[in-house]
């Protein structure tokens, strides 16, 4: 990998080998769930570690950066999300001294105590929420967590962000997942890194897998959208 170290890397650049180094990015021969033959595989579940998960939140800081985002809230949906936005709006603060609050749903309302459906910062009317998730495969979180969060206040969801765009078209549709949610909540996605970036990572030396480049293209040029 000597050309990729030539140069210093970009954050998406390091986060594609930070992927592969947490074994959450990995090349091969898989069937996915939706019956696709892929030569890729994201499996997040790997991430699982306190070090691992402040570099999750730094990579997420710096996507936000990138593009502008702006947030007053950034919410984590129960589950996987909840350390993600916790990580994320520390890494705001530490590495760029943006403060923001964060906040999460119950999977069932709280019935006594403070109540409510929603933890951490309060959510009111103009409320910027920033939503945090690891991937999007159908955008059935959102959609499970938009009138959650219509109900407790009219916020202002003003993105998501997610880890791997997979660029994809869905199976009932020739739109990918991040296209549908812009299309039927007019929420802009943002990923931190796509599937677009891994190839060129792979054509670049930043991760082993040019045995799989041919595959990875070909696979793109079956099911991708632009």
């Amino acid at each position: 990998m000597q050309k990729a170290e030539e140069s210093i890397m970009t954050y998406k650049e390091e986060f594609i080998r930070f992927m592969a180094e947490c074994g959450v990015l990995t090349f091969g021969d898989f069937t996915l769930k939706s019956g696709r033959k892929a030569p890729y595989f994201i499996n997040t579940g790997n991430y699982k570690t306190g070090k691992q998960l402040c570099r999750l939140g730094e990579y997420y800081a710096a996507c936000m950066q990138e593009h502008g985002i702006q947030a007053d809230v950034l919410f984590g949906p129960a589950y996987k999300g909840i350390p993600l936005a916790a990580a994320a709006s520390i890494a705001l603060w530490k590495n760029h001294g943006v403060e923001v609050g964060y906040a999460y749903d119950r999977k069932e309302v709280k019935d006594h105590g403070e109540g409510g459906m929603i933890v951490g910062s309060k959510l009111e009317d103009g409320t910027k929420v920033v939503l945090i998730e690891d991937v999007m495969t159908s955008g059935k979180a959102l959609r499970e967590v938009h009138p959650k969060l219509k109900s407790v206040a009219n916020v202002d969801i003003a993105g998501m962000i997610i880890t791997v765009d997979r660029q994809e078209r869905g199976l009932q549709s020739e739109k990918s997942a991040v296209q549908e949610v812009k299309a039927e909540f007019g929420i802009d996605v943002y990923s931190i890194v796509t599937m677009s970036d891994i190839i060129d990572a792979i054509e670049h030396d930043v991760v082993d897998g040019k045995a799989y480049l041919p595959q990875m293209c070909a696979y793109r040029e079956q099911y991708g959208v632009i």
